[in-house]
């Protein structure tokens, strides 16, 4: 299932939001293209929490390599709790973060620490194979995964 979501009905552009849920894999495919609005980011949260298809707890591949905007700390903050308000770690196991741009990936590395109670762990990648290859190795339940606690909260 792909669904896409924008807050302006009227763009012309490709949909600054995108997911696709593979629950064979365990995994929600996201990918944000263009500039993404912190609104558009909690539409798509909203949407997601309400998605027949998010029922158990599931890896995350959030793809930045098409964005234009860069978010703020507060902006990402919003975000984490966001993210915390849909269930954190009992719906969310690892999270890996694709950019190519040196300010993003600054910026993700801010919102790792801003988000670190609502996954299992974070990484952030330059390719998609290497995110997809970390995610693999991470198959654990949420149940084992937070009763690991604080030693799987962040891989470096």
């Amino acid at each position: 299932m792909r669904v896409e979501t924008a807050h302006d009905g009227g763009r012309t552009d490709p949909m600054p939001i995108s997911y696709q849920i593979e629950l064979a894999r365990e995994l929600i495919r996201t990918k944000g293209t263009g500039s993404v609005t912190s609104e558009e980011v909690a539409d798509h949260l909203r949407q997601l929490q309400t998605d027949p298809q998010f029922q158990r707890p599931l890896n995350v591949l959030l793809d930045l390599t098409a964005c234009t905007s860069l978010p703020d700390r507060n902006q990402l903050d919003e975000v984490a709790n966001q993210l915390k308000s849909l269930g954190g770690r009992d719906r969310f196991q690892r999270c890996a973060i694709l950019v190519s741009r040196t300010a993003l990936y600054g910026m993700t590395r801010m919102f790792e620490v801003l988000a670190e109670e609502q996954f299992a762990a974070t990484h952030i990648f330059q390719t998609e194979r290497e995110a997809e290859a970390w995610l693999s190795e991470g198959k654990l339940s949420a149940v084992e995964l937070n009763e690991k606690g604080d030693s799987t909260r962040r891989s470096t």
